[in-house]
């Protein structure tokens, strides 16, 4: 898919206090590694994770969306009343029906004609919803819209903390397949795209590219918002990175652009031993990668779009570069992203830094 009138105008994200180390967890887990036998620090050396963060407990997802996106929209410097639609894109949410857009639609003071729903598409919902607001504006049906997407990951790993701990039948194959929902952290993130005419950034959302090879659906599977997760850690990493690059072709023709001419990357945050393979599939330099995973473990949904904020606060993404965003999400499925950045924003409106011309030049 190629956009010509769609700016990604603003992306912010909301990060919760309390951090929780991966040596924490593993201390938690003191009666299945005694009764496995299993060494310290294996779960940070499998994983790459060193902590991860939680909301309070009984944080609803709807709660945090509501400060994400108004962030989002203050940024964006738009007038509410341009908006035409909201969507929610994280696994989290408040409950089944209605969807927790509406009342993150009703607490953010849009527009009653916006359209107002939910997506899910495991990890990434919030840029299924993102490529969604960018048809529909293409098309002239709305003007700008907003997705955002928060997760509240204590709850899966606490629970799974509690059944490793507590089935005594376990072995070290079996304990494998929990492995993945122990890398699960919390973040929330928010993304507000417009029609060229109203942006001031300029930063123009120029291809989408989707692949999809759902032979591989019953790899990762979750019988509820917050528990039960099952994976097949290895035979998913190695899934997904086949189809990823795969993907990868597909975006790089589709978009025009040549892997030398791409800035900076931000991938699906999952765990070290992901990203280095996908990269390398992909023949692309991890020195132009922004990872949080390290600090923040798999946000879900959250995890990619929250690390393209945070690249940008950190001035990682600067004004002039081409920016690939490489989702890869249980399913399997795949969305690839280019965005043109010509302008890079940091907290509010009135502290936007703007620069022109080559990558490097003076303000």
């Amino acid at each position: 898919m190629r956009f010509r009138h769609v700016c990604l105008e603003s992306v912010a994200h909301v990060l919760p206090e309390e951090a929780v180390t991966t040596a924490q967890i593993e201390e938690r887990l003191a009666p299945l590694y005694e009764r496995l036998r299993l060494p310290a620090g294996r779960l940070e050396l499998m994983s790459g994770i060193r902590e991860r963060r939680f909301f309070p407990a009984g944080t609803r997802p709807g709660d945090v969306s509501i400060r994400t996106a108004n962030l989002a929209i203050e940024k964006s410097g738009l007038s509410r009343e341009h908006f035409g639609a909201l969507v929610h894109g994280s696994v989290c949410r408040d409950h089944l029906e209605p969807a927790t857009a509406c009342r993150v639609h009703h607490e953010t003071g849009l527009p009653s004609r916006c359209d107002v729903f939910d997506v899910s598409n495991a990890c990434l919902g919030v840029l299924t919803g993102a490529v969604q607001i960018a048809g529909m504006i293409e098309l002239g049906h709305i003007d700008a819209g907003v997705v955002v997407g928060t997760e509240c990951g204590r709850s899966l790993v606490e629970d799974t903390i509690a059944s490793l701990n507590a089935d005594e039948s376990l072995t070290r194959s079996a304990v494998k397949d929990s492995i993945a929902s122990l890398t699960i952290g919390s973040a929330s993130a928010a993304m507000v795209l417009c029609h060229e005419r109203l942006s001031q950034t300029g930063n123009r959302l120029e291809t989408a590219w989707r692949l999809a090879d759902t032979s591989h659906h019953t790899l990762c599977r979750s019988e509820g918002l917050s528990q039960a997760m099952r994976t097949d850690s290895e035979r998913l990493m190695r899934a997904g990175v086949a189809l990823g690059a795969e993907a990868f072709e597909g975006f790089l023709q589709e978009s025009g652009w040549d892997r030398q001419q791409i800035d900076r990357t931000v991938c699906h945050q999952v765990g070290a031993a992901h990203r280095k393979m996908m990269l390398a599939e992909m023949s692309l330099d991890p020195a132009k990668d922004f990872a949080t995973l390290e600090w923040l473990g798999n946000t879900g949904a959250a995890a990619l779009p929250s690390a393209v904020s945070i690249a940008e606060e950190s001035g990682a993404i600067e004004a002039g570069d081409r920016v690939a965003l490489l989702g890869i999400g249980s399913g399997v499925n795949c969305l690839m992203i280019g965005v043109d950045w010509r302008t890079v924003r940091t907290a509010s409106p009135t502290s936007v830094k703007q620069q022109t011309g080559v990558l490097g030049a003076a303000p």
